[in-house]
């Protein structure tokens, strides 16, 4: 499976297209639709929030709630388009309207000066309007599709905020999907019953965990990421870092240290990510830039933002580990249907089982 998506956070419309999903997989827009709101929501959201209602459309890949084995293309529409249209529009327009929210003062830790040092942008809107977490729309969009191919194979996935503003939450270190389900809507993220074997130790670029690593990284803001107890091990002995290994009808661990995996695979244990998120660069109170035009100092850019970005951020985080999870799945397993999917998972669980 692999996807692009595109569109600006101002644009008329976010776009992605999915290619490599299996033929006959039931596809609820509903359940994609929660999941969008699932971002919209939580603890912190600003303005444009209130003014964006996401709603996926699909135009292609899928008749009668049935996924076709061909590429599937989802738009979700930006209400607040209709506000921007001048600023952002695709045609030419005359020089006095080239000026229109025009942005010069980049704001300290954000893509704005180094993205328009990059792409010789003297706008440094053309910078922003992509680097915007109005992009991970459609990554979710996406990992909501991946949830429902793992969903078909018995994989469950959910993600809660793990600190906020240096609060920590308590969380059991064996605390089930459906339990996270049950206490959280909206950066850690759980998967259980994840099959051992995912990934490979044999090349660095197969390892399933630096896969995660990455993707987690990719989120917007994010510094961050580990497995298990992660960092914490470098204060431990190996003696209590490592797992140690029971059989009790199927191989299992006494702990779960290491996060689910082992030399880059997945070892049937519970997989535990956590990403680290960096304050919003975007402060109502701005700290100095300087202006690219005089070069002087200057108060950074004040754009809409939110206050806290952290639970939006741990829903992304959910569905863009769902989506590299699906993806290894399908390149693994025998996928053109999702029944032969399904037959191909099951005969593995089976034989990982009776090892």
């Amino acid at each position: 499976m692999r996807y692009l998506t595109a569109g600006e956070s101002h644009g008329p419309e976010l776009t992605t297209i999915i290619e490599g999903v299996p033929a006959g997989l039931t596809l609820s827009v509903e359940a994609i639709n929660q999941e969008l709101a699932r971002r919209q929501g939580g603890y912190g959201r600003g303005g444009r929030m209130k003014i964006e209602k996401d709603q996926v459309r699909i135009t292609s890949g899928v008749r009668h709630g049935k996924t076709l084995g061909s590429p599937i293309t989802m738009i979700v529409e930006n209400r607040d388009w209709k506000n921007w249209q001048k600023v952002m529009s695709v045609e030419p327009v005359e020089e006095k309207a080239e000026k229109l929210r025009r942005v010069a003062k980049p704001r300290p830790g954000h893509a704005d000066l180094v993205g328009g040092m990059k792409y010789h942008h003297s706008d440094l809107r053309n910078v922003l309007e992509r680097s915007s977490a109005r992009e991970t729309t459609m990554r979710v969009a996406v990992g909501a599709l991946a949830k429902q191919i793992l969903a078909a194979v018995d994989i469950e996935i959910a993600s809660h905020v793990a600190i906020l503003g240096g609060i920590e939450a308590t969380v059991p270190e064996k605390m089930s999907v459906p339990e996270i389900q049950s206490k959280t809507a909206a950066s850690e993220v759980r998967t259980d019953n994840v099959p051992a074997g995912l990934g490979s130790y044999v090349q660095w670029d197969r390892k399933l965990d630096g896969k995660i690593a990455q993707i987690m990284l990719s989120i917007n803001a994010f510094k961050g990421v580990e497995f298990g107890i992660g960092f914490e091990a470098a204060h431990q002995p190996g003696s209590k870092v490592m797992d140690e290994i029971v059989w009790n009808n199927g191989y299992s661990r006494t702990s779960n240290h290491l996060g689910g995996f082992e030399g880059g695979m997945t070892n049937g244990e519970q997989i535990i990510v956590r990403g680290v998120m960096k304050p919003i660069p975007t402060l109502y109170k701005p700290l100095m830039s300087v202006d690219i035009d005089t070069k002087e100092p200057y108060k950074a850019s004040v754009e809409r933002s939110d206050s806290t970005a952290v639970p939006a951020a741990s829903v992304v985080a959910e569905h863009v580990v769902a989506t590299v999870l699906a993806e290894e799945i399908l390149e693994k397993f025998s996928s053109d249907t999702i029944d032969e999917l399904q037959q191909a998972v099951a005969e593995y669980r089976e034989a990982i089982k009776n090892f």
